[in-house]
């Protein structure tokens, strides 16, 4: 029972990964001038045409802890996810150690 055949249906109906294969656009709010910002589902962040501030996305995906991530989206898409988050956590990282002094 299960196997090969039942992981790659799994793979295939993943609710948590679909908007990872297939993005659709998001609009935020620039918080700093307040111009709509389209930013796809999959990417981490995206410049505001007016002023050039960084918009970030809200993403939280099951990427971060399902072993079959890189198999299910793809190597590409599991690669730049990671690198992206890694930066963030990198940025959310220096900005809490200089709220700390």
């Amino acid at each position: 029972m299960g196997g090969e055949k039942d992981k790659i249906t799994m793979l295939d109906k993943c609710p948590g990964a679909a908007t990872i294969r297939r993005p659709t656009i998001i609009v935020k709010k620039c918080p700093e001038c307040g111009v709509e910002v389209e930013i796809f589902s999959d990417e981490m962040q995206v410049k505001c045409s007016t002023c050039g501030f960084t918009v970030y996305n809200d993403l939280e995906s099951c990427i971060q802890w399902c072993k079959y991530a890189k198999e299910c989206v793809g190597e590409r898409a599991y690669n730049r996810y990671m690198a992206a988050r890694k930066k963030e956590n990198e940025i959310n990282g220096e900005a809490k150690d200089n709220n700390d002094k």
